[in-house]
């Protein structure tokens, strides 16, 4: 199995997951798999693309799946974590992350969240002019109860203003953009230099561009703006003051078939062509890759329940809809996902296509995971499978309706072909839902 297509992967683990009542109609009609061999694959694919010559730290983008293990996984594959809110710090601490080797960025940190990560030393990229501000008042603080300088690496997040792409809001360089300092506004980037001059702990430089439906080259020239951002502190200072560039992850994903692409390889050699200085060994460099890692690695299977006809419009009512593939449902053009039927014992679903909607369990008209996509005419009983969607989705839910969370197995296949399933998150009970709603 391990030498298989994609597909036959995909479908070899759905019908072991059915034979071992993961899925089934009762009481598991709804789970998510991440396969871990092939985040692996993915993590290995990132370490190669980048050369032994440059000093690089990838870390994990925690919000991409959040779940502790997976997070265990990604470190024990040698990569650091990225996070964005003191939860997400938690989590990347359970999973056995050393401080040194996570990033915290949030344009909302509070007082509190921002004495945590120094205290602990944890990276830091600050967002805005107030945020160091905060940061001076706790490192003044700090020195006078202790008089030691912060172990906490320093940044400051640049909005490279270089534009969108194709999806806006997933798009963070924009002239408006709510993340970082904007660098080509009046005055900022005098105001800028005068913040790394004043602060010699001030050492590294963050830019994000944006992920899904920015294309590489627009990422490569946010990236070099940052880095040209760098040598003019340097210049400025007359110091070697910034060492490290946090260059942001936002590969984005393939989701129109099996295909990765672009890949790491292709990002790097957009980088190279916008920001060479980048690689000439004069900085640290960290990104922060989440849904170009688990994305493809991954996928939600979900029992269809009803199947009925309205308007002379086949429908499947699944129980996979908006609480576990939100942007899908709210946003559908930009965030589509592909379909495949199954029969109820996970094999391939044959037939001629029949276009049909593909709808959700939640009580809203406009929960369908797809309109009119043709597929092998349903039936109850069947299996929808949504695929690419190890990133976000059912790591992410949506609580509409008080639907209970699902299960996520972690998947390993070994080189026999055996399908070995490990817990990721146990799938959430009635009484979970009470606890999380107050009782």
């Amino acid at each position: 199995m391990m030498n298989s297509s994609a597909g036959e992967r995909r479908e070899h683990i759905l019908r072991a997951a059915v034979r071992d009542r993961l899925v089934e109609p009762e009481s598991a009609v709804l789970a998510a798999f991440v396969d871990l061999d092939e985040v692996a694959a993915s993590v290995a694919a990132l370490h190669k693309a980048f050369p032994d010559s440059v000093d690089v730290l990838h870390t994990f983008a925690a919000k991409a799946n959040c779940l502790v293990p997976v997070l265990e996984e990604v470190r024990k594959l040698g990569m650091g974590c990225e996070v964005a809110s003191a939860g997400e710090l938690a989590q990347a601490l359970s999973a056995g992350f050393a401080p040194e080797q996570i990033v915290y960025d949030s344009p909302a940190k509070t007082r509190s969240d921002l004495r945590q990560a120094l205290d602990l030393g944890v990276a830091v990229n600050a967002d805005n002019f107030q945020e160091l501000a905060r940061i001076d008042e706790i490192l003044a603080a700090r020195a006078s109860t202790t008089g030691s300088a912060p172990a906490s690496r320093i940044g400051v997040r640049l909005n490279p203003q270089v534009g969108g792409g194709g999806i806006a809001e997933m798009s963070t360089a924009t002239a408006t953009s709510k993340f970082g300092i904007a660098l080509e506004d009046d005055g900022n980037r005098q105001r800028l230099l005068d913040a790394y001059r004043e602060r010699p702990w001030l050492t590294w430089v963050h830019a994000h561009v944006g992920s899904q439906g920015c294309p590489l080259d627009l990422i490569a020239q946010g990236i070099a703006k940052a880095v040209a951002f760098a040598e003019e502190v340097n210049s400025t200072c007359g110091r070697r003051q910034v060492t490290g560039i946090d260059i942001g992850g936002g590969l984005p994903v393939n989701f129109a078939d099996d295909e990765t692409t672009p890949g790491f390889d292709d990002y790097v050699a957009a980088l190279r062509a916008h920001a060479p200085a980048l690689f000439t060994g004069a900085y640290r460099i960290v990104t922060e890759f989440g849904r170009s890692l688990l994305a493809k690695n991954g996928f939600t299977a979900a029992c269809v329940e009803y199947t009925k006809v309205s308007g002379g419009r086949p429908i499947a009512i699944t129980h996979a809809g908006a609480q576990v593939a939100t942007r899908t449902v709210f946003m559908p053009a930009a965030w589509p996902l592909r379909l495949t039927a199954h029969s109820p014992d996970g094999t391939l679903k044959q037939g001629e296509p029949v276009p049909q909607d593909i709808a959700g369990p939640c009580c809203f008209a406009g929960d369908l995971l797809a309109e009119a996509r043709p597929l092998p005419r349903l039936a109850p009983g069947d299996i929808v499978a949504l695929l690419d969607t190890g990133a976000y989705y059912s790591s992410t839910p949506f609580h509409y309706n008080s639907l209970p969370d699902p299960a996520v197995h972690g998947v390993r296949v070994d080189p026999d072909g055996h399908v070995h399933f490990r817990p990721l998150r146990q799938a959430e009970t009635i009484r979970d839902v009470l606890a999380r709603t107050g009782r």
